[in-house]
């Protein structure tokens, strides 16, 4: 049992913005070599945020609509879901307010400004972040966009995996990037549904590990501060309902190095020609340190951003 449901899924389909759907997912040749795996990569980041957000707080901002209130949302972001929340927030006539920690990348703010929202700085980490926006929801009405947590961001998500599923040739597994979960849990029950072969495995930093972690225990577990260059992915703490459903939809969840994040990134640069934020390299990263894993299998991975700063992306290019 698990908290996400196959029909709103699908009737989330019809809620989100095209823009944000059908997003490409083919065979890569090129990187299928380097690899030793046939590679299908699920490019997510063909839309006005970059990343895979947009279909969660489409579905979010959907539904609020339908149920009438107050216009206004916030949330806690480190980036990504913060400018998907201004961008839909926007063209349906939602006041966004964003709480990002002051340390978040700068890029990532500044396109949240341009998109529209009001971006409160806080000192510490997305936690303090959460704290702020937890607080601003309170004040103000509010309503507060918690990402997995909220289960429309994982519905929404998880039509990643209603796409994934009509792909005319089976998938041994899918490389999902973990960080607080919604995309695991949510593309994970849509195959279980629709591809119940396909293996769904969620990727991690090993320097960021507190949801691996948790559901290789079983149990919500601890862990210190993360300090890994995927800040997408980089959360300390643990939703517990979030870990209930994906310890019933995923089939294995992975830790990779810092290393290998950059060189998948430099991978699909090189083989795809795209480029990506390093949470959308932990796929790529997983095949690098485990290529006997998935020797000639057929293995899609979700390239879920690439919210990634020009000069950053050039330095991690020489490395």
């Amino acid at each position: 049992m698990t908290r996400l449901s196959i029909d709103r899924i699908e009737a989330a389909v019809q809620k989100i913005d095209g823009v944000f759907r059908n997003t490409p997912q083919y065979h890569c040749p090129h990187l299928s070599r380097a690899l030793g795996c046939r590679i299908v990569l699920k490019v997510e980041t063909l839309n006005p945020v970059r990343c895979f957000k947009g279909r969660g707080t489409e579905t979010v901002l959907a539904n609020l609509e339908a149920n009438g209130g107050e216009k206004a949302v916030v949330c806690a972001s480190a980036g990504n879901l913060g400018q998907a929340l201004a961008y839909c927030g926007r063209h349906r006539g939602f006041a966004v307010t964003v709480a990002a920690s002051s340390a978040a990348n700068p890029l990532k703010i500044e396109r949240m400004k341009a998109l529209g929202a009001t971006v409160v700085l806080v000192e510490g980490q997305i936690e303090e972040a959460l704290e702020a926006a937890i607080a601003h929801s309170r004040k103000t009405g509010a309503f507060l966009v918690e990402d997995s947590k909220n289960i429309d961001t994982c519905e929404g998500a998880a039509t990643i995996g209603l796409e994934l599923a009509k792909l005319p040739f089976p998938l041994d597994c899918v490389l999902i990037s973990l960080g607080a979960g919604a995309m695991a849990t949510g593309i994970g029950f849509a195959l279980k549904t629709y591809s119940p072969n396909t293996r769904t495995l969620s990727v991690q930093p090993q320097n960021a590990p507190a949801l691996t972690r948790s559901y290789l225990a079983g149990e919500v577990m601890e862990s210190g501060p993360p300090k890994t260059i995927a800040d997408g992915v980089a959360g300390r703490y643990v939703i517990p309902d979030v870990l209930a459903d994906m310890l019933e939809v995923v089939d294995d969840a992975l830790l990779v190095e810092e290393d290998s994040i950059v060189e998948g990134m430099r991978l699909l640069y090189k083989h795809s020609g795209l480029i990506v934020e390093p949470a959308a390299a932990l796929g790529i990263a997983s095949i690098l340190e485990s290529p006997d894993r998935f020797r000639g299998q057929t293995v899609a991975t979700v390239l879920c951003g690439s919210n990634v700063a020009p000069v950053d992306f050039e330095n991690w290019m020489k490395h």
